[in-house]
């Protein structure tokens, strides 16, 4: 059957939803249809795709509103008697149509202080603590949780908050028992994790269903809240300081 689909043109500075119709046959999903429109009728549309196999995170955008790897998401799914709105991520600058500049994301992850063991450790982990840094290991970077995150999409905060993909990131690392790290200072001035409340959005949409908010900024938060504003545990640092000096 044809369908019909609005896919925005243009970049940062201006553009347009332009309507295309195509055909869509059965088991296709939304990242065929764009390249069978490409194919067809808009040679110079510009789209970002690799591996076509939910595992490179390139061809992220936005499908009726929702935040999507189009290549995963099936043409089946949505509305029949609807026409299908394609748009580029909105918390980054567009270059052209559906690829958005996402350098920011790389700008963040170099502020992250790297894995660090102690010297002439033995390199001996049990299980548990494997598994608990594996799941953020998942991660394929399509940067679908930073662009729905509220701190950067409506409040601009790119220069404050480095966003959930790089709290977890931060967290496979503290976490890691090896690590002799400490980021809770970076976690609390530079990554601005105060400006996260939690909604879980990040979560919702991870396409590798990694728990953002349960199992990585949460986390994360009470590390800082020990560190910094836990008054008991304040009063008795000053006091082996005060004590020690004497």
């Amino acid at each position: 059957m044809n369908r019909k689909f609005y896919i925005y043109r243009g970049d940062d500075d201006s553009g347009e939803y332009v309507e295309y119709e195509t055909k869509v046959d059965e088991g296709m999903v939304v990242l065929d249809t764009v390249l069978k429109i490409q194919e067809e009728s808009a040679q110079d549309l510009g789209v970002r795709w690799n591996c076509k196999a939910g595992k490179c995170g390139s061809c992220s955008a936005e499908v009726n509103g929702n935040p999507k790897l189009m290549c995963m998401c099936r043409m089946d799914t949505l509305p029949e008697n609807e026409p299908v709105v394609i748009s580029p991520m909105k918390a980054f600058p567009i270059v052209k149509d559906l690829v958005c500049d996402v350098s920011w994301n790389f700008e963040q992850n170099r502020k992250i202080e790297p894995f660090t063991p102690a010297p002439n450790v033995e390199w001996k982990m049990y299980q548990h603590d494997v598994d608990r840094v594996q799941e953020f290991r998942k991660c394929i970077e399509c940067y679908l949780c930073q662009n729905v995150c509220h701190v950067l999409r409506n409040h601009g905060k790119y220069d404050g908050f480095i966003g959930p993909r790089f709290m977890a990131r931060t967290a496979s690392l503290d976490m890691h028992p090896l690590d002799t790290v400490d980021r809770r200072s970076d976690l609390k001035e530079r990554f601005g994790i105060g400006y996260c409340n939690i909604t879980k959005c990040c979560t919702e949409v991870c396409p590798e269903c990694i728990h953002i908010t349960d199992n990585a900024i949460i986390p994360l938060k009470e590390r800082v809240a020990d560190r910094f504003f836990d008054r008991l545990r304040t009063l008795w640092a000053r006091c082996r300081k005060f004590f020690s000096v004497e």
